[in-house]
């Protein structure tokens, strides 16, 4: 088992860079299924769920070869397996990304129910909802979702993929895919308008798609016979770049950030600086962060891009636990994302869940302690929160974290932070810790 092993205390200063987006590497990954030729795909981060997809494509019959440290070579070698099976998609809910791409390409697909971060409930009904218009024919047997489309082919509609808590960026990218090889015209309405979607929209056309309206809610796709192969750059993680900014501003130090996408991070932006946070672009491109008082209490309401991003709530969270008053945080987008609460309690901090809220009030200082992370983003929140306590924290279930960012320790001591990864037993650990 490992550990991250954290000494707080330490204002965090120096340089990082961003690594590739997670969301946005995963379904270009997944959109190379629909190609007939060489796909490359640059800057792609070294994360678990990236490996486990890599798996999944080779099983489902593509080519996929690492060239360089970030660089991903697909090509496709046979179409005879479209299953991608329980033991591998278990272990992340972006495999669902397959469903379309497999099921427009092959004329039918067999992909488990999805795992991933314990985070609340996530349903896959509106990339069913989406398929469903294509015209495939959906059944749920025995925890795989098996998909037909009659002829081997789908073809274009007209749909509304707008949901109860906002647009959903798998429905909207999987039905994308899809509709790339429909027969006619497809028009989604209330889609997402993630940066994720534009720049799979946009590799998608590079790849001989046609879609129209790419950043807008309203995506029209004239289908295609098929799509060649192409080469994209992922662009960088504004996950990764605002975890950064918060953890600059929660330890009061002082740091740049090179590859910060600040164009899509308006509105982590913008709750940093009233909480008392000075962000700014430097001439080099670099954005510095840093804090030279107390941190004031805000309030924040998790909705969908351009809004404040669920990913980055828990993160907030953790900052605020320092900051001089009582700030509520709202979430829109998974009402139930906010097991890091407690978590964050166990270290001294004093947040109330109510409802879909976390009320959060201000104390003094953290006291570290040893606490476990229950999904991806809630880590990274226990990770800043080590990094400002006081003593030592150990975050436990690393392997969470390693889904979503690359080498987080190194990037960390980096700046100056006292972090460890250790292996082995509690004991051992305790043991090399001290």
């Amino acid at each position: 088992m490992e550990r991250l092993v954290i000494s707080g205390g330490t204002p965090l200063e120096g340089t990082v860079r961003v690594s590739g987006a997670k969301n946005g590497a995963l379904p270009l990954l997944a959109a190379t299924v629909l190609s007939e030729g060489r796909c490359v795909l640059q800057n792609v981060p070294d994360l678990k769920d990236i490996r486990t997809l890599a798996e999944i494509l080779r099983e489902v019959g593509l080519s996929v070869e690492k060239t360089a440290p970030n660089t991903y070579v697909t090509r496709l070698l046979s179409e005879e397996n479209s299953v991608a099976r329980y033991e591998l998609v278990s272990q992340m809910r972006a495999s669902i990304y397959l469903l379309g791409p497999l099921l427009a390409k092959r004329g039918e697909a067999r992909v488990s129910l999805p795992g991933g971060c314990v985070i609340g409930l996530r349903p896959v009904d509106l990339h069913i909802k989406g398929l469903r218009a294509l015209g495939a024919e959906i059944e749920l047997e025995h925890g795989y979702i098996v998909a037909r489309a009659p002829g081997g082919r789908l073809r274009g509609a007209r749909m509304f993929l707008g949901g109860p808590n906002g647009s959903s960026v798998g429905a909207t990218a999987n039905v994308l895919m899809a509709a790339c090889l429909a027969d006619g015209k497809t028009i989604i309405e209330g889609a997402a308008c993630e940066p994720e979607i534009g720049v799979l929209a946009r590799f998608l056309n590079r790849m001989g798609a046609t879609i129209e309206g790419i950043d807008t809610p309203r995506l029209v796709i004239t289908g295609v016979p098929a799509l060649r192969g192409a080469r994209v750059t992922v662009p960088p993680d504004r996950i990764e770049a605002g975890t950064f900014m918060v953890a600059a501003a929660a330890t009061g130090g002082d740091v740049r950030i090179e590859e910060a996408p600040l164009d899509h991070l308006g509105a982590v932006v913008a709750k940093l600086r009233e909480a008392g946070v000075e962000v700014l672009e430097e001439d080099d491109g670099l954005v510095r962060v840093r804090r030279q008082g107390p941190l004031r209490p805000v309030n924040v309401t998790t909705l969908t891009y351009p809004g404040y991003p669920t990913d980055m709530q828990a993160q907030l969270v953790a900052m605020l636990t320092l900051a001089d008053g009582i700030s509520v945080v709202s979430e829109k987008i998974y009402p139930d994302r906010f097991m890091h609460c407690a978590e964050l309690n166990r270290m001294g901090a004093q947040i109330l869940k109510q409802a879909a809220s976390a009320i959060v009030r201000g104390v003094p200082r953290l006291s570290g302690a040893d606490v476990m992370a229950s999904d991806l983003r809630a880590g990274a929140a226990l990770v800043i929160a080590g990094l400002v306590a006081e003593g030592r924290t150990t975050v436990h279930r690393v392997y969470h974290i390693d889904r979503g960012y690359e080498r987080i320790e190194e990037k960390f001591r980096g700046l100056g932070a006292c972090i460890e990864r250790l292996r082995g037993t509690p004991s051992t650990t305790l043991k090399r810790a001290a």
